[in-house]
């Protein structure tokens, strides 16, 4: 062995108990919430040791589970030397403190939004991503914040010498009067970065680009249908949440016509409202498009319910009323059974797989078919001093003929409406054969 021993000196995965509890009218199986529970544990890095389960019909206002299964939870803990134990649903403040006393101050007692959150820091890359995820957990940590200083606050309180004055503002006042600050700060940068967004949003509206926006549950293939469709570069990984930030390709449609495909964050069963609340400016996008494809895993056993979660959150950031198509991805895993019985239940919506390519023609064409619609032919003779209108024309309508005469270009063209207004002040006769008419 040489002189430097070599070591691994890679962190130990956090040993993980997930606790899940069956409540009354709950959509989803608590076996297949807390196999979801179970994957976003290792998306953050955990390894899951253990799972509890209880049926309640309604959650201890104390400890969430009942004591008896909250004793049992810290005797599992103990036996199995867990690092966290993790709740699929959110805990109160106080249902938080109470179980970090039974199961003891060495384990940490988490629930399903600070583990998404956890797993949203990690995954930001831009600065509008580490803003909207701060935004979250600050708002997610203030109501839990505890007094950190108490045995001096106890000191003050016992009355004698130098207690006459009273203890003044407290410690856990001052770290919440700090986090309002923070908080307040984070929304007026967001508000500024959302500012920026929105005009670019116009700016695609002005230029009448028809826009696509790509929605689905978190690992449906929305970033593997972005490159597929667009040829783009985004970051692809069989994990929750891999990508946060939206990312927005052209992509020029056979007929010609140039459109924008908006890659989104991803959705998942029982996304915390602060998340929503704090990524609005970045759904904002689903919202401003013309068009939603609302992307589903067809493999998997729960797309029903994943694709009823993602219409909710729809409903939420106000795109509900937004015309979508419903894209079945992934059908490369079904069997030829499978895919017949999806296809005969869905037969408006397109089946594809994002990863072979298979069905992908048949999407764009649907595409195609939406973004054509509302389009008008006219024919306009657009003056040489107008390059702008000219390059637009070619990007955003599909040419049917053209010719440069000496007064311009005399086109004719399938032409969306928010453009067919501005063409109209240069319309001209149409002879059939390209040639000049008087404007």
């Amino acid at each position: 062995m040489g002189r430097f021993e070599m070591r691994d000196v890679a962190p130990e995965p956090e040993r993980a108990i997930l606790v899940g509890v069956e409540l009354g009218g709950s959509p989803w199986p608590v076996a297949d919430s807390l196999a979801e529970l179970g994957r976003l544990a290792e998306t953050d890095g955990a390894e899951v040791v253990a799972t509890v389960t209880q049926r309640l019909d309604r959650p201890s206002p104390r400890t969430f589970v009942g004591s008896g299964k909250a004793a049992e939870l810290a005797e599992l803990c103990r036996a199995l030397e867990a690092d966290v134990v993790v709740f699929d649903d959110e805990l109160t403040p106080s249902q938080q403190a109470n179980l970090e006393k039974v199961v003891g101050r060495d384990v940490k007692v988490i629930d399903r939004t600070a583990l998404i959150l956890d797993i949203f820091a990690q995954h930001a890359t831009t600065r509008e991503g580490r803003l909207q995820v701060q935004l979250a957990q600050l708002g997610y940590v203030l109501p839990r914040l505890r007094g950190m200083w108490a045995h001096l606050v106890g000191e003050q309180t016992r009355g004698g010498i130098g207690s006459r004055f009273g203890q003044g503002e407290s410690q856990l006042e001052v770290d919440r009067r700090l986090v309002r600050r923070r908080i307040a700060k984070l929304r007026r940068d967001l508000e500024r970065l959302d500012t920026r967004r929105a005009t670019q949003r116009k700016a695609r509206w002005d230029a009448a680009i028809y826009r696509v926006a790509l929605v689905g549950y978190t690992n449906a293939g929305k970033s593997t249908l972005l490159n597929r469709l667009t040829g783009a570069d985004v970051y692809v990984r069989d994990e929750l949440f891999a990508t946060l930030d939206p990312t927005t390709r052209a992509l020029v449609l056979e007929q010609g016509r140039k459109i924008t495909v908006t890659d989104t964050v991803g959705f998942i069963q029982k996304l915390p409202t602060l998340l929503v609340e704090s990524f609005k400016s970045t759904l904002a996008e689903a919202c401003a498009a013309d068009l939603i494809l609302r992307v589903v895993d067809a493999s998997d056993p729960n797309a029903e319910r994943e694709l009823e979660a993602t219409d909710e959150v729809l409903r939420q950031i106000g795109a509900e009323r937004t015309p979508s198509l419903v894209v079945w991805n992934k059908c490369d895993l079904l069997d030829a059974e499978e895919l017949s019985a999806l296809r005969a239940a869905h037969p408006d919506d397109c089946a594809i797989s994002a990863a072979e390519g298979t069905g992908v023609d048949a999407l764009l064409y649907a595409v195609a078919a939406r973004a054509t619609e509302g389009d008008e032919t006219l024919t306009a003779l657009v003056p040489y001093s107008k390059g702008m209108l000219i390059k637009m024309v070619h990007e955003r309508c599909q040419v049917i003929r053209e010719r440069y005469v000496a007064e311009g270009l005399l086109v004719t063209a399938r032409v969306p409406a928010r453009l067919a207004e501005t063409l109209r002040a240069w319309s001209a006769p149409d002879d059939g054969e390209g040639g000049a008419g008087e404007p």
